[in-house]
């Protein structure tokens, strides 16, 4: 999964530098996974932390100097379209300083209280389900990540850490293949399309 995250951000020929935030037990592994590839991305791996948030701080140290641009993704996440990639970059060089990809949500959305007690019903066509990877300006991310307590649990994405500071975070198309792989059958869904890929020749 992971090469295949790494393989899709490359593919999109608009991601220049790869820094792959890896338990600190596996970062010899992880090289030696990632060191194979033929990609157009120069490719890093350093050590990640005991959270995510931790573990993007860690990958922003990282990054050289002349980086404006940061993208945050999840290598659970595997199979994320070029063009959704694109579309991210593509609003950052627009002006926008932080850009998620989201996707309409086809379930209705109920808000409940502390009772699993229904409150209200959520207009669709207000809620979108985030995706990654995440676009934001270095500068802005890492403002963010400096003023972020590590005890907030109410954090769940870079960019609401980014919200918090009162940054406008613009959201772009996202795409159905850009689903996390969380559960078995989500396993088995990306396997059918990396095998419909690799038969169409999209997927190395």
């Amino acid at each position: 999964m992971l090469a295949l995250a790494v393989h899709a951000l490359a593919a999109s020929r608009v991601v220049d530098l790869i820094v792959v935030a890896a338990p600190a037990e596996f970062v010899e592994q992880v090289s030696a996974l990632l060191t194979p590839l033929e990609l157009s991305a120069e490719i890093s791996v350093v050590e990640g932390g005991a959270t995510r948030s931790e573990s993007v701080a860690r990958a922003l140290i990282g990054l050289p100097d002349d980086v404006n641009y940061v993208l945050v993704h999840d290598a659970a996440r595997p199979l994320v379209p070029a063009e959704v990639v694109i579309g991210v970059v593509t609003a950052l060089r627009d002006g926008h300083q932080a850009v998620i990809p989201g996707i309409p949500l086809v379930d209705t959305v109920k808000a409940v209280d502390g009772s699993d007690d229904v409150i209200s019903t959520i207009p669709r066509d207000s809620v979108r389900a985030i995706q990654t990877p995440q676009g934001f300006a270095r500068s802005v991310l890492s403002t963010a990540h400096a003023a972020f307590d590590p005890d907030d649990s109410t954090v769940t994405d870079d960019a609401s850490l980014v919200e918090r500071l009162g940054v406008l975070v613009h959201v772009v198309p996202g795409h159905e293949d850009a689903f996390k792989v969380t559960r078995p059958i989500d396993l088995v869904l990306a396997e059918a399309l990396v095998a419909k890929r690799r038969a169409s020749g999209v997927v190395g």
